[in-house]
């Protein structure tokens, strides 16, 4: 498949949600809300549950399938509130030493008048830095559309795993061609230049892992978190937090235009 057709297969209403990853993966979810300030953002789903009888915390963009449920859960754009949601459950975590979960699906935090005024920029801002020195595990996962800060907002992790044909992205296509051409059509071109793909991504070193898609994806996801969970649960806090910090300045100093040339 061309990187657009990546793109589209990664938008499509067919594949799975969060909620089918919990149900498959995880015993006993327990759904909490509220970001104790405001309202319940519903497109950010969180709570805790167990994995082979191990407590974790699990959050994920939700999008829905159908037209009521798309609506309901805002299309999987998050407002502030989802984030100070997912970051007041993310700290109960680290306070009971329970490893993350997080499960990325979203065209991008919600851009309304209202979310702005809501402090938008600020929430993903608090969520990315308070993640980057949380002392428990966290695994995030990408598992269909990853788009701007608002899957980053989610996704600073110790690892990182993208389903084979999710995508990665700054920006939408669409986005990067209108402003690089002033045309939106050219998406495909623009999907090329990006870079988005899980396998491009995996051999530029920004992931840690691509997960075959089909049906015994759901068995190697298993696998996968069980062997890592179990890895990461015997490095000490201090440590992880350092790892984590070492992971995202090797990746900064690797891609940033400001690099002196050697």
């Amino acid at each position: 498949m061309t990187a657009y057709e990546k793109v589209l297969l990664a938008r499509s209403k067919e594949r799975p949600g969060i909620r089918e990853y919990i149900d498959l993966l995880f015993d006993d979810f327990i759904e909490l809300k509220g970001d104790r300030m405001s309202r319940e953002d519903s497109s950010i789903l969180a709570g805790v549950a167990y994995f082979h009888s191990v407590p974790v915390t699990i959050i994920g963009h939700r999008k829905g399938r159908t037209t009521e449920e798309n609506i309901k859960y805002n299309f999987g754009m998050p407002s502030p509130e989802g984030y100070r949601k997912a970051l007041r459950l993310m700290e109960q975590a680290e306070k009971f030493k329970r490893p993350i979960i997080t499960f990325i699906d979203t065209p991008g935090a919600y851009p309304g008048i209202e979310a702005e005024s809501h402090g938008q920029s600020i929430a993903i801002a608090t969520s990315i830095a308070k993640m980057s020195a949380l002392k428990t595990p966290i695994i995030s996962i990408v598992t269909g559309e990853g788009s701007s800060g608002g899957a980053l907002a989610i996704g600073v992790a110790d690892k990182i795993w993208m389903l084979e044909n999710s995508i990665y992205t700054i920006l939408s296509p669409e986005g990067f061609a209108s402003i690089l051409w002033k045309d939106a059509k050219l998406a495909p071109k623009a999907s090329e230049m990006m870079k988005i793909t899980a396998g491009d991504l995996k051999e530029m070193g920004l992931i840690d892992e691509v997960i075959p898609e089909g049906k015994k994806s759901i068995r190697i996801l298993e696998e996968m978190l069980l062997q890592e969970l179990n890895s990461l649960l015997k490095i000490k806090p201090q440590a992880l937090v350092q790892k984590r910090y070492e992971k995202y300045r090797h990746i900064e100093g690797a891609y940033s235009p400001y690099k002196e040339k050697a």
